[in-house]
Protein backbone atom coordinates (compact mmCIF):
# COMPACT_ATOMS: atom_id res chain seq x y z
CA UNK A 1 0.00 0.00 0.00
CA UNK A 2 2.98 2.48 1.23
CA UNK A 3 4.73 1.55 -2.28
CA UNK A 4 1.49 1.89 -4.09
CA UNK A 5 1.06 5.46 -2.85
CA UNK A 6 4.95 6.36 -3.38
CA UNK A 7 4.48 5.79 -6.71
CA UNK A 8 1.12 7.40 -7.09
CA UNK A 9 2.71 10.78 -5.46
CA UNK A 10 6.19 10.43 -7.55
CA UNK A 11 3.61 10.36 -10.82
CA UNK A 12 1.95 13.75 -9.57
CA UNK A 13 5.13 15.30 -9.03
CA UNK A 14 6.67 14.75 -12.66
CA UNK A 15 3.22 15.91 -14.21
CA UNK A 16 3.11 18.71 -11.50
CA UNK A 17 6.91 19.29 -12.96
CA UNK A 18 6.22 18.98 -17.20
CA UNK A 19 3.20 21.49 -16.39
CA UNK A 20 5.96 23.56 -14.75
CA UNK A 21 8.54 23.59 -17.59
CA UNK A 22 5.85 23.61 -20.06
CA UNK A 23 4.47 26.67 -18.89
CA UNK A 24 8.37 28.07 -18.69
CA UNK A 25 9.16 27.29 -22.35
CA UNK A 26 5.70 29.27 -23.07
CA UNK A 27 6.37 31.83 -21.11
CA UNK A 28 10.08 32.20 -23.02
CA UNK A 29 8.62 31.92 -26.09
CA UNK A 30 5.94 34.82 -25.58
CA UNK A 31 9.31 37.07 -24.00
CA UNK A 32 10.61 36.22 -27.65
CA UNK A 33 7.53 36.94 -29.06
CA UNK A 34 6.91 40.23 -27.43
CA UNK A 35 10.69 41.36 -27.92
CA UNK A 36 10.90 40.74 -31.48
CA UNK A 37 7.77 42.47 -31.77
CA UNK A 38 8.94 45.57 -29.99
CA UNK A 39 11.45 45.28 -32.00
CA UNK A 40 9.58 45.42 -34.88
CA UNK A 41 7.72 48.71 -33.30
CA UNK A 42 10.96 50.51 -32.77
CA UNK A 43 12.25 49.56 -36.35
CA UNK A 44 8.31 51.36 -37.26
CA UNK A 45 9.31 54.65 -35.46
CA UNK A 46 12.85 54.83 -36.01
CA UNK A 47 11.63 54.87 -40.27
CA UNK A 48 9.15 57.35 -39.30
CA UNK A 49 11.66 59.90 -37.68
CA UNK A 50 14.41 59.03 -40.06
CA UNK A 51 11.32 60.25 -43.21
CA UNK A 52 10.39 63.30 -41.01
CA UNK A 53 13.77 64.05 -40.93
CA UNK A 54 14.43 63.63 -44.87
CA UNK A 55 10.99 66.14 -44.93
CA UNK A 56 12.18 68.45 -42.72
CA UNK A 57 15.80 69.00 -44.98
CA UNK A 58 13.94 68.61 -48.44
CA UNK A 59 15.56 72.36 -48.91
CA UNK A 60 18.42 70.34 -49.04
CA UNK A 61 17.84 67.38 -51.67
CA UNK A 62 17.58 66.88 -54.86
CA UNK A 63 13.70 66.63 -54.59
CA UNK A 64 12.45 69.23 -57.38
CA UNK A 65 15.73 71.28 -57.24
CA UNK A 66 14.33 74.10 -59.40
CA UNK A 67 11.86 75.12 -56.77
CA UNK A 68 14.67 75.19 -53.67
CA UNK A 69 14.14 78.21 -51.46
CA UNK A 70 17.34 80.22 -50.54
CA UNK A 71 16.56 83.45 -48.87
CA UNK A 72 17.59 85.05 -44.88
CA UNK A 73 16.03 81.81 -43.71
CA UNK A 74 17.13 79.01 -45.66
CA UNK A 75 21.03 78.10 -46.66
CA UNK A 76 23.44 76.32 -48.52
CA UNK A 77 25.99 73.89 -47.40
CA UNK A 78 29.42 75.28 -48.69
CA UNK A 79 29.77 72.34 -50.75
CA UNK A 80 26.92 72.38 -52.85
CA UNK A 81 27.16 72.92 -56.16
CA UNK A 82 24.78 72.97 -59.49
CA UNK A 83 24.81 70.04 -61.65
CA UNK A 84 25.99 70.76 -64.96
CA UNK A 85 27.17 74.34 -64.36
CA UNK A 86 27.81 75.73 -68.00
CA UNK A 87 28.08 79.19 -69.90
CA UNK A 88 24.93 79.85 -72.26
CA UNK A 89 25.38 81.02 -75.66
CA UNK A 90 24.22 84.68 -74.52
CA UNK A 91 26.42 87.67 -74.61
CA UNK A 92 27.46 89.01 -71.15
CA UNK A 93 27.94 92.66 -69.84
CA UNK A 94 31.78 93.68 -69.92
CA UNK A 95 33.50 92.74 -66.73
CA UNK A 96 31.26 89.43 -65.81
CA UNK A 97 34.01 86.60 -64.06
CA UNK A 98 34.54 83.63 -65.64
CA UNK A 99 32.50 81.69 -62.96
CA UNK A 100 29.53 84.10 -63.25
CA UNK A 101 28.77 83.46 -66.32
CA UNK A 102 28.22 80.13 -65.30
CA UNK A 103 24.19 78.93 -64.89
CA UNK A 104 23.05 75.50 -63.89
CA UNK A 105 22.68 73.02 -66.61
CA UNK A 106 18.66 73.13 -66.52
CA UNK A 107 18.08 76.95 -67.11
CA UNK A 108 20.70 76.59 -70.21
CA UNK A 109 17.91 76.24 -72.88
CA UNK A 110 15.16 78.63 -71.42
CA UNK A 111 17.38 81.32 -70.58
CA UNK A 112 18.71 81.30 -74.51
CA UNK A 113 15.28 81.13 -75.28
CA UNK A 114 14.45 84.22 -73.43
CA UNK A 115 17.27 86.29 -74.51
CA UNK A 116 16.83 85.31 -78.24
CA UNK A 117 13.13 86.29 -78.03
CA UNK A 118 13.63 89.30 -76.57
CA UNK A 119 15.58 90.15 -79.24
CA UNK A 120 13.28 89.06 -81.98
CA UNK A 121 11.30 91.96 -80.13
CA UNK A 122 13.49 94.70 -80.19
CA UNK A 123 15.09 94.59 -76.60
CA UNK A 124 18.65 93.82 -76.08
CA UNK A 125 19.33 91.86 -72.80
CA UNK A 126 22.89 91.05 -71.55
CA UNK A 127 24.12 88.32 -68.98
CA UNK A 128 25.46 90.07 -65.96
CA UNK A 129 25.67 87.91 -62.87
CA UNK A 130 24.85 83.85 -62.78
CA UNK A 131 26.54 81.27 -60.46
CA UNK A 132 28.53 82.34 -57.34
CA UNK A 133 30.24 79.79 -55.28
CA UNK A 134 29.95 79.88 -51.28
CA UNK A 135 33.91 80.88 -51.72
CA UNK A 136 33.06 84.16 -53.97
CA UNK A 137 30.24 85.32 -52.03
CA UNK A 138 32.22 84.78 -48.99
CA UNK A 139 35.17 87.05 -50.21
CA UNK A 140 32.70 89.69 -51.46
CA UNK A 141 30.88 89.66 -48.21
CA UNK A 142 33.73 89.58 -46.51
CA UNK A 143 35.30 92.71 -48.27
CA UNK A 144 32.18 94.69 -48.26
CA UNK A 145 32.53 94.31 -44.17
CA UNK A 146 35.68 95.74 -44.21
CA UNK A 147 35.02 98.53 -46.58
CA UNK A 148 31.60 99.59 -45.76
CA UNK A 149 31.04 97.80 -42.07
CA UNK A 150 28.81 94.67 -40.91
CA UNK A 151 25.44 96.58 -40.92
CA UNK A 152 25.50 98.19 -44.30
CA UNK A 153 26.78 94.82 -45.97
CA UNK A 154 24.41 93.00 -44.56
CA UNK A 155 21.80 95.21 -46.08
CA UNK A 156 23.10 94.91 -49.77
CA UNK A 157 25.24 91.48 -49.42
CA UNK A 158 24.18 88.17 -48.73
CA UNK A 159 25.68 86.39 -46.31
CA UNK A 160 28.12 83.21 -48.24
CA UNK A 161 25.57 80.29 -48.12
CA UNK A 162 22.42 81.84 -48.21
CA UNK A 163 22.95 83.84 -51.78
CA UNK A 164 20.61 82.54 -53.94
CA UNK A 165 23.22 82.99 -57.11
CA UNK A 166 24.89 79.85 -55.20
CA UNK A 167 22.07 77.95 -56.81
CA UNK A 168 22.94 78.19 -60.22
CA UNK A 169 19.30 79.27 -60.76
CA UNK A 170 19.15 82.86 -61.14
CA UNK A 171 21.21 85.29 -63.52
CA UNK A 172 21.08 88.84 -63.12
CA UNK A 173 20.47 90.61 -66.19
CA UNK A 174 21.28 94.24 -67.36
CA UNK A 175 21.13 96.20 -70.76
CA UNK A 176 23.83 98.09 -72.79
CA UNK A 177 23.71 101.17 -71.02
CA UNK A 178 23.90 99.35 -67.34
CA UNK A 179 20.59 101.29 -66.15
CA UNK A 180 18.39 97.97 -65.82
CA UNK A 181 16.06 100.27 -63.69
CA UNK A 182 11.63 99.83 -63.90
CA UNK A 183 10.61 102.13 -66.88
CA UNK A 184 13.36 101.33 -68.60
CA UNK A 185 11.70 99.34 -72.07
CA UNK A 186 14.61 95.97 -70.89
CA UNK A 187 13.41 95.77 -67.32
CA UNK A 188 9.98 96.34 -68.21
CA UNK A 189 9.86 94.03 -71.12
CA UNK A 190 11.72 91.32 -68.36
CA UNK A 191 9.01 91.90 -65.94
CA UNK A 192 6.04 91.36 -68.64
CA UNK A 193 7.78 88.52 -70.36
CA UNK A 194 10.29 86.25 -68.59
CA UNK A 195 7.48 84.00 -66.69
CA UNK A 196 6.80 82.74 -70.26
CA UNK A 197 10.44 80.82 -70.51
CA UNK A 198 10.02 79.61 -66.18
CA UNK A 199 11.25 82.86 -64.82
CA UNK A 200 10.16 85.22 -62.02
CA UNK A 201 11.37 88.16 -60.85
CA UNK A 202 12.26 86.55 -57.71
CA UNK A 203 12.68 90.00 -55.69
CA UNK A 204 9.38 92.12 -56.78
CA UNK A 205 8.68 95.74 -55.57
CA UNK A 206 7.05 96.30 -52.15
CA UNK A 207 7.38 92.88 -51.29
CA UNK A 208 10.97 93.39 -49.25
CA UNK A 209 8.93 92.52 -45.96
CA UNK A 210 8.59 88.89 -47.55
CA UNK A 211 11.21 88.27 -49.35
CA UNK A 212 14.05 90.21 -47.30
CA UNK A 213 15.81 91.92 -50.17
CA UNK A 214 14.98 95.22 -51.95
CA UNK A 215 13.41 95.53 -55.43
CA UNK A 216 15.73 93.97 -57.87
CA UNK A 217 14.05 94.45 -61.72
CA UNK A 218 17.12 92.73 -63.10
CA UNK A 219 17.00 89.38 -61.11
CA UNK A 220 15.65 86.41 -62.49
CA UNK A 221 15.09 83.28 -61.23
CA UNK A 222 14.18 79.99 -63.04
CA UNK A 223 11.13 78.09 -61.55
CA UNK A 224 9.43 76.47 -64.30
CA UNK A 225 6.93 77.09 -66.56
CA UNK A 226 3.64 76.45 -64.62
CA UNK A 227 4.91 77.80 -61.33
CA UNK A 228 6.44 81.24 -63.32
CA UNK A 229 2.98 81.88 -64.32
CA UNK A 230 1.09 81.35 -61.59
CA UNK A 231 3.51 83.56 -59.44
CA UNK A 232 3.20 86.16 -62.61
CA UNK A 233 -0.91 85.87 -62.43
CA UNK A 234 -0.99 86.41 -59.03
CA UNK A 235 1.60 88.66 -58.26
CA UNK A 236 3.43 87.10 -55.50
CA UNK A 237 6.68 85.72 -54.61
CA UNK A 238 8.32 82.52 -54.04
CA UNK A 239 8.01 82.17 -50.31
CA UNK A 240 4.45 82.60 -50.81
CA UNK A 241 4.08 80.47 -53.68
CA UNK A 242 6.15 77.60 -51.66
CA UNK A 243 3.68 78.58 -48.50
CA UNK A 244 6.70 79.54 -46.38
Amino acid sequence: MKNGLRKILIFIIMIACGFWYMAEDAGIELSRMNFKASESNLDKKYDFFNEKDKLSNVNNTNINTQMILVNGQYGLDKDYKPKKLTIPNISFASGVSKEERHVAGIIVKPLEDLVSTAKEEGVILLGNSGYRSYKSQNNTYTSRVKSEGKKLADAYVAKPGFSEHQTGLCIDITNEGKYFVKGTKEADWLAENCYRFGFIIRYPYGKKNITGIEYEPWHIRYVGKEAAKYIHDNGITLEEYLGK
